[in-house]
């Protein structure tokens, strides 16, 4: 199964480099990780995005508690969230490429954000499937680059997570 794992950590050299190492040390992958400030110059927010058994997820969700640098550690993915991602590709966009790739940002709200003679770069925001619904939708030989974020995540309502 699929968790989304959040935790704030102490702003410092190694922090994340510790917090990686616990998943390698396990074998466990990790799919999407995404770091910055917070509001608070001395905390980073950390999304990890990793596929385990509810038994797995726990057991690195205790781990990470254990490390000096780590807050608090929350699976957003219990409950109800809300998960964007930020995807840049630069596609070839001549003849009629060009209108084609117009065409499909605009399915899939995007924005075309630099023009060239021969090419464009779209950004995307969204889910993870949305992303690669597009990335489907359109013509793999157009692409030229593809850059993605990894996922960001976020509860609904209430849920906060605050030291």
């Amino acid at each position: 199964m699929r968790h989304v794992i959040s935790l704030l950590i102490e702003n410092e050299a190694g922090a994340l480099s510790r917090v990686s190492g616990l998943f390698s040390a396990r074998a466990y992958n990790i799919e999407s990780l995404t770091v910055a400030p917070t509001e608070d110059a001395s905390m980073s927010r950390m999304t990890i995005v990793s596929v385990g058994s509810d038994d797995i997820i726990e057991q690195i969700t205790k781990q990470l508690n254990k490390l000096i640098e780590v807050v608090k550690v929350v699976d957003i993915s219990e409950a109800a969230h809300i998960e964007r991602e930020l995807m840049l590709v630069k596609v070839r966009a001549t003849g009629k490429d060009r209108e084609e790739m117009k065409r499909m940002s605009d399915i899939f709200r995007g924005r075309i954000i630099d023009v060239t003679e021969s090419t464009y770069v779209i950004e995307l925001t969204g889910n993870t499937a949305k992303l690669d619904s597009f990335i489907e939708a359109i013509d793999p030989t157009l692409i030229l680059e593809t850059v993605r974020t990894g996922v960001c995540g976020i509860g609904r309502g209430d849920r906060v997570l605050k030291v």
